[in-house]
C-alpha cells in the first residue's frame, strides 16, 4: 500500500501525528541512515497506526519511496508471516516494525526479523512502542551522544574473555564472551536489526559457559515489571532453577523458557545507555535505560557468533550492575560501577 497524504487524516489526528514526525524522522535519518529514493516499509497494526503514520511521513520527508502494511487483528496472534507482506520486502532498504507486543508472537517476530535481515534491510524493530516514547521519552534523544557512549563501552569490551556481573541485590554471574563481539542499536547497518527506541549494546555470550545467579528486579520481556524479585540460577549456560515469592510468575517464566530445548539457554548480555528511557514495565524501553543490564535466554543467531537457534527470546532486567571484565591477557578492569559507565 502506498502512503496516503497527511491531508487525508482528520485534523485532530493530524496534529497528534505531526508532533511525532520529527522524532520518527530523526531516528530514520540518524539510526537507520534512510536516504532519498530508498525504499522504506513501515509495518504497523490497528493500535499503533498513529505511530506508523509518523514513521511513514518521516520517511516521506526524507524523500524515500514509502510503503506501509497493517497487520490484521483477526489473524493474531500470528505464527507465520503473511505472504502479501513478504512480497513487500523486495528491494527494501529500511523496515520499521511498529506494532503491539504479544508474548505469543515472539516466534513470529523472530521469523519476521530474520527474513527482513536476509533481504538486506536495515531493521528498526519496535514491538510495543508507545506514543509516550515518541513524544517525551527515549525516542526524543540526541542520537550522536548515545552513539559516542556505545563506541566507548564497546571499546572497553575489546579482547574480553570473561565478564563478572554483580549487584547489591544478589546478582553474581560470570559469562564467557571470548570471541563474541558487542554490537549496538545506536547505528543499524544493512542486513542487521536494532530496536527503536535505541540505547543498548549487547553480545551473545558462549551458550554453554555461564555460571551464577541473576536477581531480576526490573522487568521481563512481554510480562512487564516484576512485583516480587525473581532469582534465576544458571549452570553451564542453562537455567537450572527459578525462584520467587510470586509462584504465578515462576510458573509463567518456566513456561516461557520451556518453549523449546534452547529457550532456557543463555542468548544475550545487554546494557542500557539511553538517558531518557524509563522503567515502565515495557521492556522495549526498560532495557535501554541507563543504569540497567539484562540477560536473555533463547535465540541469538542474529548476534556475532551466536549459536542459539531457539524460536523464542526472553529478556530479564536488573538495576545498577557492576561489570568487571577479564581480558585475554589476564588483566581485569571495572568498566561499569553500580550502573555508571567508568570513563
Amino acid at each position: 500500500m502506498k502512503i496516503n497524504d497527511i491531508e487525508d487524516i482528520s485534523s485532530t489526528e493530524k496534529e497528534h501525528i505531526k508532533k511525532m514526525i520529527p522524532w520518527a524522522e530523526s531516528a530514520l535519518k540518524h539510526v537507520l541512515s534512510l536516504k532519498e529514493n530508498e525504499k522504506a516499509l513501515v509495518i504497523t497494526d490497528e493500535s499503533k497506526q498513529a505511530i506508523g503514520k509518523a514513521f511513514e511521513f518521516g520517511a516521506k520527508k526524507l524523500g524515500a519511496r514509502t510503503y506501509s502494511y497493517i497487520l490484521e487483528e483477526s489473524q493474531r496472534p500470528l505464527t507465520e508471516i503473511p505472504k502479501e507482506l513478504i512480497l513487500l520486502f523486495s528491494g527494501c532498504n529500511v523496515v520499521v516494525n511498529a506494532f503491539s507486543a504479544n508474548s505469543e508472537e515472539t516466534p513470529f517476530r523472530v521469523k519476521l526479523v530474520e527474513l527482513q535481515r536476509s533481504c538486506g534491510a536495515k531493521v528498526g524493530h519496535a514491538p510495543g512502542i508507545t506514543e509516550d516514547m515518541m513524544l517525551s521519552g527515549p525516542m526524543t534523544v540526541n542520537y550522536q551522544e548515545i552513539a559516542e557512549k556505545a563506541r566507548h563501552l564497546i571499546e572497553s569490551f575489546k579482547s574480553a574473555s570473561k565478564v563478572h556481573i554483580t549487584t547489591k541485590e544478589g546478582t553474581d554471574l560470570i559469562l564467557n564472551v571470548k570471541g563474541r563481539d558487542f554490537e549496538t542499536d545506536a547505528w543499524i547497518k544493512s542486513g542487521t536489526m536494532g530496536n527503536l527506541p535505541v540505547g543498548e549494546i549487547w553480545c551473545a555470550p558462549l551458550e554453554n559457559d555461564a555460571q551464577g545467579d541473576i536477581f531480576v528486579n526490573g522487568s521481563i520481556g512481554d510480562l512487564g515489571g516484576v512485583n516480587k524479585p525473581l532469582k534465576i540460577i544458571v549452570r553451564n549456560g542453562k537455567i537450572a532453577t527459578i525462584e520467587s515469592e510470586d509462584s504465578n510468575l515462576v510458573e509463567k517464566v518456566n513456561e516461557l523458557t520451556s518453549f523449546d530445548n534452547m529457550a532456557s539457554v543463555i542468548g544475550e548480555l545487554g546494557i542500557g545507555l539511553n538517558p531518557k528511557a524509563r522503567l515502565t514495565g515495557n521492556l522495549l524501553e526498560d532495557e535501554k535505560a541507563g543504569g540497567t543490564a539484562h540477560i536473555a535466554f533463547g535465540y541469538n543467531q542474529n548476534m556475532p557468533g551466536g549459536k542459539n537457534n531457539s524460536k523464542t527470546h526472553r529478556d530479564f532486567l536488573f538495576y545498577n550492575p557492576t561489570f568487571e571484565v577479564e581480558y585475554e591477557d589476564g588483566s581485569k578492569r571495572i568498566v561499569i560501577k553500580d550502573g555508571k559507565v567508568v570513563v
